[in-house]
Order: C-alpha cells, then structure tokens, then sequence
C-alpha cells in the first residue's frame, strides 16, 4: 500500500450533474456530520466512461447506525455484514461502511465465539461493534470489520470498482491502479486472482461479464487462474448463479458475455446444456435480446425473468410447448426438473413462458376479429408474449399493427391475471317506486 493517485475536480470529467440527486442528499449530510462520504465502486467507473451508473453505491467512516441517526428514512440489513439502506420512494441508496480484509489470526478470533472475542479484540483491533455484536448474533461474518478507505479499496475485487469520489473535495481518489486500467481497457484483480476466485468464485463470471459489457481485455492472469479454479463455481448457491444469469441477460452484451463464458469452460461446470447448445442458434437468440435492450436507456421493466429465461433455453432445443428438456433421461418417468445443470427455474416463470409461446401464433393472426383482439389484450400474459414477438418474432409489420391496435382501443390491459378480464362496475338496480300515499290522520 502507498500513497493513493488522487485526481482533482479540473482533472477528471465527472460532475455533480451526473449523480442521482438522493445520493447526492445522503453524500452531503454524512460529509456534513464530520463522517468521510465517497461514492464508491461501479458507479465511480461508469461516470468516468461516460455510461449511466445503475446504482449509485456509498462508503462512509459512519457505522451502521450512526447513519441511521442521520436518517429517518434508514433501515439496517443484512447478517453477515451490517448495511444502511436509505430509501427515497422505490429508491434505495446503499450506504457501506469501510471495511478491511481480515487476516487469519482475526479469522481464527473471530470463530472462537463471544468470550474470547470480548477478552482479545482490543488486541487485534477488531473493532468494538464486531465484538459487542456476538451477544445477538452468533452467526456474525468475519469480514464485519470496519476499516480505512484504503483497506476497503484493496478489499475489492477489480481494480477499475475499487474508485471512490469524494464529496468533499470532488476529487477521484484511486488506491490499487484502476485509473490507470480505466485508461488501458484491462479488467484486473486486486491481489492474487485464485486466491480472490478462491474467497468467492462468482468473481470469475463477474469478470468476464464485465469485460463483454465494457469491450475491454481480461488481464492474463486472471485466465489462468479461471483455467485453473474453474471448477470451483459449483460451491456457489445456485440461486445465486441464476441471478448473475439474468444479470447478464439484461446488460445489452449477453452475446459476447456467453461466447467468453464458453471459451473458458465456465460454462460446462455450471450447465452441460448451455454448454453443449453454444452454437449459432443461441448466439441469434442473444443477438436479438441484446439489440432489444440497447433501444433502451435503462433496463426495460418489459424484460421480465420469463423473457429472458426462453431467450436462454428455448435455442437450446427445448419443446416449444412443453418445455420438457431434451437432455432428461428417457428411462426415468419423474416430471424433469426445473433446473438447468446448477441453474434453477422457478416454476412460475416457466409456466409464463409456456403461456407466452402458446400465444405466439395468436399474434400472427391478422385474420381475427377487433372484438377476439380486444379478448386477447386482457390476456395476463399478452404484454410478455407481445414483447417476445418484438425481441425473436422476426415479424416488425406485425408488432406495429398491433402497437397500432393497443393505441386505437385506448387501453393496455395485459396486466390483468391470467384468463381474467378487468371487472366491470355493474351498474345499480333501481327499486322500483312505491306509490305515494298521503298520511291518515
């Protein structure tokens, strides 16, 4: 460790125009309340590359709840590491403390259990809120260690995430090169890559998806720690997997992402079947899904889970409309799993998809009536199956006819549940009316 590159506000091209307004609110009130404040990682790298930020993460000197103190509107998460989430509407701005990367020692202390911790902590430096924190939770993570900005530059994983932006000074502090492979187009680990795979081997897709996302080189030694540590991605949770799946899916750039993914042999530990069908027919599936998604700013909410799922597997072989896999073994009678390989699939979403391609060639009927159109817009699956038409249809004369119709009826009602149509207000029986009768005296 040295003294870090720190780029002042004449030097770098990031303006506070650029950065989400609440994150901006949550910087400057943490900045005032004498706490170190930076936007951190991902975010820092897109805005130096001229790309819109997702998210706009923050560290902060602040623990925890030091930082709720500072907002009504903050929620404390998380079991392994303590967050603050501070959250503006359906906003949620995630607030870090600095942490540091524990070394075995502290390892070793940290797993003896709440005694000992008490009695030595003072002597490891681990701080106070870690020891205190073994009366609720047993089960307390050892990287909840607080620590400097720099120990949590170098906790990391690439050097271009590990850039902060400091609210104070406006300036762009870099501990471990990433302005340097920033300018290069180099995706590099902090420290040694296996051993970084090792401590979590999602890193390995995390890199190459990166590098597919921002056309830049993945660093040597990093594919040779990938051809080396490869298998170890099946000790990640496959749910977990899934989610970097649609990650992926949803970047823009999942045609390249898989290609690289294939090359290196990911692919085959976590799903044979991906794998085998990396071929053309998915590459041309990917293709269109990623032409869909760059005519968007931002992630369209039309790219739902089902979607993205069948651009996946439906070029891969499967039945269009049972979705049996063709790799299930014919002498077993059990219902095939919902999984592919490590890859789960959650049944409600193939059961959207099945429904979406059931209703593919009820969209390319040009012949139906206006009224069994309008029966169909109320359809729960219609928007999806009307997207999936758009994305792999291959038919745009179709989907403008049908953008046409959605417009001309003045309603867009594919929202509804599957087979219901929206209520209708029934309209009130009038009594009928009793004649008058004048009072008797």
């Amino acid at each position: 460790m040295g003294e870090p590159v720190v780029l002042a506000r004449e030097a770098h091209s990031i303006s506070r125009k650029q950065i989400d307004p609440d994150a901006l609110k949550v910087l400057y009130r943490l900045h005032h309340s004498h706490y170190v404040a930076y936007l951190v990682g991902g975010s820092v790298r897109d805005l130096l590359l001229g790309r819109r930020p997702k998210d706009f993460d923050i560290g902060t000197s602040a623990h925890p709840y030091q930082v709720k103190k500072l907002f009504r509107n903050c929620w404390i998460i998380g079991r392994r590491f303590r967050l603050a989430h501070v959250r503006f509407g359906t906003k949620t701005i995630e607030v870090a403390t600095f942490r540091r990367q524990v070394g075995a020692e502290e390892a070793e202390l940290l797993d003896e259990g709440p005694a000992e911790a008490a009695a030595t902590a003072a002597d490891t430096g681990v701080e106070n809120g870690v020891a205190e924190g073994w009366s609720n939770d047993r089960l307390l993570n050892r990287d909840n260690t607080f620590g400097t900005p720099e120990e949590d530059a170098f906790r990391r994983d690439f050097t271009i995430n590990a850039l902060f932006y400091d609210i104070g000074t406006f300036s762009i502090i870099d501990y471990t090169g990433g302005l340097a492979d920033l300018r290069d187009g180099l995706i590099r680990c902090i420290g040694d890559p296996r051993e970084r795979f090792q401590e979590d081997p999602v890193r390995m897709l995390r890199a190459v998806a990166m590098a597919a996302r921002l056309d830049f080189r993945i660093d040597p030694p990093i594919d040779e720690a990938i051809a080396v540590t490869g298998d170890e991605i099946t000790r990640s949770a496959p749910a977990r997997l899934m989610e970097e799946f649609y990650k992926l899916l949803r970047s823009g750039s999942s045609e390249r992402a898989f290609q690289m993914l294939a090359e290196r042999g990911l692919l085959a530990a976590i799903s044979r079947e991906i794998q085998t069908g990396a071929k053309p027919p998915l590459w041309g599936s990917l293709a269109a899904l990623d032409a869909y998604r760059r005519r968007f700013e931002g992630i369209p909410d039309t790219l739902t889970n089902a979607i993205l799922m069948g651009s996946l597997i439906v070029p891969l072989g499967h039945s269009l409309q049972t979705l049996t896999p063709p790799f299930q073994d014919s002498d077993t009678k059990k219902e095939p799993r919902l999984a592919m390989g490590m890859l789960p699939l959650a049944r409600r979403d193939v059961e959207r998809l099945r429904q979406i391609l059931g209703m593919q060639h009820r969209l390319m009927d040009m012949t139906m009536s206006p009224r069994a159109r309008r029966a169909l817009m109320h359809r729960g699956p219609f928007r999806d199956a009307l997207t999936w038409l758009e994305v792999h249809g291959q038919a745009p004369e179709v989907v403008e006819h049908w953008r046409g119709f959605i417009e001309a009826a003045g309603t867009y009602e594919g929202e509804a549940e599957d087979g219901e149509r929206p209520q209708r207000r029934r309209r009130r029986r009038r009594g009928r009316r009793r004649p008058f009768r004048s009072p008797t005296h």
